[in-house]
C-alpha cells in the first residue's frame, strides 16, 4: 500500500470552532457569577414574594396576599412619597449643577483644570457614613453651620431632623454633594467630543456663550443627559445609606426619612418578613422600570420636537 493512499483521521473540531469555544470559556466566569449573584436572587425574590417566610421556618404559600397588604399599607405609601420627594429635590439640582460645572471645567482659560476635575470627583469616593456624620453636624439644631448662617439673617434655629421638609432637604443635600462631581465627569467627557468647528461657526454667527451652551452644547450631549437622568432615577429610587444614617431606623419620629429601600430592609432584617420584603422589592423594581420608560418617552418626544 502506498503511503499517499493512507487517509488521515478527520479532526473533530476545526481551528475556527476551537477559537469560538475558547472565547466562550474565557468569558464564562462572568456569566456564571452573574447567574449566581444576579439572575438567581431576582427569580428567588419573585418566588418568595408569594410566600410567608421568616427565613428559619417553612415557607407558606400565600399567593398575592403580600401584594394586597402592600397596596393598603400606609407606611409603604409614606415611604414611596418620601422617596419621590427626595428624588425630585436631589436629582434636578444635581444634574443642573453637574452640567454647569462640566461646562466651566471644559473652558480652556480655566487654570488648574486637572486639579479641579479631580477635586469634583472626590466626594463620590468618600464613605457614605463619613458624609452622613459631617452633614449631621452641618444640619445640627444648636451648633450646625446652616442654622448659624440662617441666624445671621434673623431666622430661628431649625430642627432639621424633626420636620419632613428639613429631613428631605438635608438628605437631598447629601445626595447632591456626593453625585454632582460624578455626573460632571460624564458630561465633561461628552463635552470634549463636540467638534470645535460648531462653536467657531456659532461665534461667527454672533452667538454668545449662553446661546452656544443652550443651542450647541445641550443638543450635542443629549444622549448623555438621558443616560444620567435614567441612572439618577434608578439610584434615587434606591436611596438607603443617607436616610438610614441621618434619620435612623424607621426614618425618624414620623417616618419622615423612611424610603422604600429602608422600609424593605427593616421588613426583611428587623421583622423577618422576607415574603413581604420581597413584594416591596418587586414593586420598587416595577416603579423604577416605569419611571425609566417615562424618562425615555419624554426625552424622545423632546428630541423629535427639535
Amino acid at each position: 500500500m502506498k503511503e499517499s493512499s493512507v487517509k488521515k483521521p478527520k479532526k473533530l473540531l476545526t481551528q475556527s470552532k476551537k477559537d469560538h469555544i475558547s472565547a466562550y470559556l474565557y468569558i464564562s466566569p462572568f456569566f456564571l457569577l452573574f447567574a449566581v449573584f444576579g439572575v438567581f436572587p431576582i427569580l428567588f425574590t419573585a418566588y418568595i414574594s408569594f410566600h410567608k417566610w421568616d427565613i428559619l421556618g417553612t415557607k407558606e404559600f400565600v399567593g398575592l396576599t403580600n401584594y394586597q397588604w402592600l397596596l393598603t399599607d400606609p407606611l409603604f405609601w409614606k415611604a414611596l412619597g418620601n422617596t419621590m420627594s427626595i428624588w425630585v429635590m436631589s436629582t434636578i439640582p444635581q444634574l443642573t449643577l453637574a452640567l454647569v460645572l462640566a461646562f466651566v471645567l471644559n473652558q480652556a482659560l480655566l487654570k488648574g483644570r486637572h486639579f479641579f476635575r479631580l477635586a469634583v470627583f472626590l466626594p463620590n469616593i468618600t464613605s457614605v457614613v463619613a458624609v452622613a456624620i459631617v452633614f449631621d453636624a452641618i444640619f445640627g439644631q444648636h451648633y450646625g453651620i446652616i442654622n448659624y448662617l440662617l441666624s445671621l439673617v434673623g431666622v430661628e434655629p431649625i430642627n432639621w431632623k424633626a420636620s419632613v421638609l428639613g429631613t428631605h432637604v438635608a438628605i437631598s443635600t447629601m445626595v447632591i454633594w456626593r453625585w454632582v462631581g460624578y455626573n460632571s465627569i460624564i458630561y465633561l467627557a461628552a463635552l470634549q467630543s463636540i467638534p470645535k468647528d460648531l462653536y467657531e461657526a456659532a461665534t461667527i454667527d454672533g452667538a454668545n456663550k449662553i446661546q452656544q451652551f443652550l443651542f450647541v452644547t445641550i443638543p450635542m450631549i443629549r444622549p448623555m443627559i438621558i443616560f444620567t437622568v435614567i441612572l439618577s432615577t434608578i439610584g434615587g429610587m434606591q436611596i438607603f445609606a443617607e436616610p438610614q444614617t441621618f434619620s435612623g431606623m424607621g426614618g425618624g419620629a414620623v417616618n419622615q426619612g423612611l424610603t422604600l429601600t429602608l422600609y424593605l430592609y427593616e421588613e426583611a432584617f428587623l421583622r423577618n418578613s422576607f415574603g413581604y420584603a420581597s413584594a416591596i422589592a418587586w414593586l420598587l423594581f416595577l416603579i423604577i422600570v416605569l419611571f425609566s420608560l417615562l424618562n425615555l418617552f419624554v426625552t424622545r418626544k423632546i428630541k423629535s420636537a427639535d
